[in-house]
């Protein structure tokens, strides 16, 4: 009996949402012989890439290469590992390797897994010029299956993809002693935001209300996690607002731990697929403060277990932080997430994407066109 290989190709493997929710997944497969490889283009920090091979799951980083050379390597890396499935994460590689696998014998059947709800207008219509040739599109989340980016996807299926439970209610039950590593008082009222330095992100929204929140409320200690190109602007705009309560601390680590120790969680972004890290907070107990775009309100149901907002407005964003910071305000969000619907366990999706990875797969390299992977 054949093993199946599949191949994972993603644009980068820095510590981000999708690539979380790739990371997470395969590190869940059971064990069913399917063998794994993963491909990106680069790296910018080695974490996930560790975690994996540590896995001893196959890895190629083409960050070595030159910046122009490097979709033409990834073509030639793919047909050498000549796949049997070629799931596609990322759209401008997935436009390239839809066309040049058409000339791979046997062909890999195409699977695309979209996670965000827009891209720039030149990578929205080359990836709609070239998905016709996907055999199985997967959106991450209902609103990413609602957005311009899957419309016309084939044979699209819906699945929410979640998180390692068990783990993240671990880190949970370890909150006092990460705080301690933070420095942070036990008075402290934790506001953790994790994500990469980006326009998409709106640190500046996040920052100018975090600077109207730390005013009215003392408690808070706004705890940012990550880096990016708008870090260094985003240190500078803190030091002119002089808020002490206002700490960037760059990569973290496993951040996780650090939304698991926090008492709200923060989202200020302008636009989101599945966030990773609402579903790591509400599974630690945490509530979640953010803007209403993209997954997030396929997650957060407002004043139950966490709040929404209307995306660039700050004055919108600190008075939704202060609301839940009251607490009778922060309690009742807590016992909406006790009394939720459970998580999303990884486990099950890795289950999931095995059994769709079979289904597109025969022994003569066809691909089922009708069947239906299901959705969640």
């Amino acid at each position: 009996m054949r093993t199946l290989h599949v191949c994972e190709v993603i644009k980068d493997l820095g510590v981000g949402g999708a690539e979380m929710l790739l990371v997470e997944r395969l590190l869940a497969a059971p064990p069913t012989g399917v063998r794994y490889t993963v491909v990106c283009q680069s790296a910018a920090t080695d974490e996930l890439i560790e975690r994996l091979r540590l896995a001893e799951i196959e890895v190629i980083c083409l960050a070595a290469w030159p910046r122009r050379l490097r979709l033409a390597r990834l073509a030639v890396e793919v047909r050498r590992l000549r796949p049997h499935v070629l799931n596609l994460h990322s759209p401008v590689p997935a436009s390239l390797l839809r066309l040049t696998s058409r000339l791979s014998r046997p062909r890999p059947a195409l699977v695309s897994t979209v996670h965000n709800v827009r891209y720039r207008l030149p990578t929205m219509l080359l990836d709609r010029a070239t998905g016709w040739l996907d055999d199985r599109t997967v959106a991450v989340s209902p609103q990413v299956a609602r957005a311009i980016v899957s419309r016309g996807a084939r044979n699209l299926s819906t699945r929410i993809h979640g998180i390692n439970v068990a783990e993240q209610r671990r880190r949970a039950g370890e909150a006092a002693r990460t705080r301690q590593e933070w420095n942070v008082s036990e008075s402290a009222f934790v506001i953790a935001h994790v994500g990469n330095f980006r326009p998409q992100k709106q640190h500046g929204v996040l920052i100018e209300a975090a600077a109207k929140v730390v005013d009215r409320d003392p408690r808070a200690v706004f705890l940012l996690a990550g880096t990016g190109p708008l870090q260094e602007e985003t240190a500078r705009r803190v030091a002119e607002l002089q808020s002490d309560g206002v700490r960037l601390l760059g990569h973290v680590p496993d951040a996780a731990r650090l939304i698991a120790s926090a008492d709200l969680l923060v989202l200020s972004s302008a636009h989101e697929g599945l966030p990773v890290v609402v579903m790591e907070a509400l599974a630690a107990g945490v509530p979640v403060v953010s803007t209403a775009v993209g997954g997030v309100p396929d997650l957060i149901d407002n004043g139950r277990n966490g709040l929404l907002t209307r995306p660039g407005d700050p004055d919108a964003l600190a008075g939704a932080i202060l609301r839940a910071m009251r607490p009778d305000v922060h309690a009742r969000l807590r016992e909406g997430i006790r009394n939720g619907a459970d998580p999303v366990d990884i486990g099950q999706t890795a289950e999931w994407f095995e059994r769709l990875y079979e289904e597109v797969v025969t022994d003569g390299g066809a691909v089922p066109r009708r069947r239906k992977a299901g959705r969640l």
